[in-house]
């Protein structure tokens, strides 16, 4: 038996789950703020994982990952402990904005201080509150307003085979390795020695049903390999290859853009991806890679200026294997049923 768990004051025993309002800020209105958790503490020692989404408000994919996450019946019965938070960024999620009220981008002001701006005061919370209590750490987010993702995993992979192992369980085919950036979750939590695994997909203020699914069982997959939950008697493999380095391909002409490849493209150096025109269509300019990869990024807005970024790409070797990966994965999830 697990010792008892505490987190703002509340004591979460071990075999229960339970439901914590963590204090942060209030609205400068005087409504009272808190960022909901919810806590599933097993009876069996093991590790804690915190699985959280919006720490940019409005990338709300995660919200619904973590609603279907903790529905899953194998949930209930876990060794150690599951955090899960929705809505880190609860004013950004408020306002539909990416952003605090002082428009500063909360994954850039971790570890914080108490007595900082909005941003520093909130990302200290979580960091004394959630994140001094964990072992692991997924998380969720999507691209921008209008920038769509293909399911991916971004993680600090140098010299770190626990991570890679943590990535690779998560089981989206695509999975490249970042550097961290100052001021963000992955970066205060590396400090603490927290393996960190930040899943992209989707689109900003938008639900993206595979990209949903996906999500859902790349978490149990890691929860799986922690030993948190039973793995799966007959659990499909699928073809992951680490891409070490990404590149934006950028508008060359300002105009109307016509994208003719969807995500997960494979692609090499001269492939058309798009054609630009000025709005009587009298000038088409086209748009190619410049670069051997997979798309995992592109913009959806079909309005250009020029320098624009509007595709990008991951650099792989293993071009076929990886694309077909995605191809089958892709299909699988499209055709489940929920």
């Amino acid at each position: 038996m697990q010792e008892a768990i505490s987190i703002a004051g509340t004591v979460i025993q071990p075999g229960t789950r339970k439901s914590v309002e963590l204090p942060i800020p209030d609205f400068y209105t005087h409504a009272s703020a808190s960022m909901p958790v919810h806590v599933i503490h097993g009876n069996k020692p093991g590790p804690c994982l915190l699985v959280c989404a919006a720490i940019h408000g409005d990338e709300i994919n995660g919200v619904e990952i973590i609603r279907r996450l903790l529905k899953h019946k194998t949930v209930n019965n876990l060794k150690g402990t599951l955090i899960a938070i929705p809505i880190v960024n609860v004013f950004g999620f408020v306002s539909q904005s990416r952003y605090l009220p002082d428009r500063r981008d909360l994954n850039r002001s971790f570890p914080g201080s108490k007595k900082g701006s909005m941003a520093s005061r909130l990302a200290n919370i979580l960091m004394e509150e959630i994140v001094e209590k964990c072992t692991h750490i997924i998380d969720l987010h999507t691209g921008a307003v209008a920038r769509d993702n293909l399911p991916q995993i971004r993680a600090y992979l140098k010299d770190n085979k626990e991570t890679e192992d943590l990535a690779r369980a998560f089981g989206v085919p695509v999975v490249i390795h970042t550097e961290l950036r100052d001021g963000s979750l992955r970066e205060a939590a590396r400090d603490r020695n927290i393996p960190v695994l930040l899943y992209e997909a989707g689109e900003a203020l938008r639900f993206d049903e595979v990209a949903i699914r996906a999500g859902v069982r790349g978490i149990l997959g890691v929860m799986s390999h922690l030993d948190m939950r039973p793995k799966a008697r007959k659990k499909k493999s699928y073809s992951t290859v680490i891409s070490s380095d990404t590149q934006w391909i950028r508008a060359p002409e300002s105009g109307i853009l016509r994208s003719i490849v969807p995500l997960g493209t494979s692609v090499k150096e001269g492939d058309l991806l798009a054609y630009i025109n000025d709005p009587l269509g009298e000038i088409e300019t086209k748009v190619t890679s410049s670069v051997f990869g997979i798309v995992i990024g592109k913009t959806n807005l079909p309005l250009a200026h020029e320098g624009d970024a509007i595709f990008h790409i991951a650099k792989y070797t293993e071009m076929e294997e990886i694309s077909n990966s995605i191809e089958t994965y892709n299909d699988e999830l499209d055709s489940l049923k929920d």
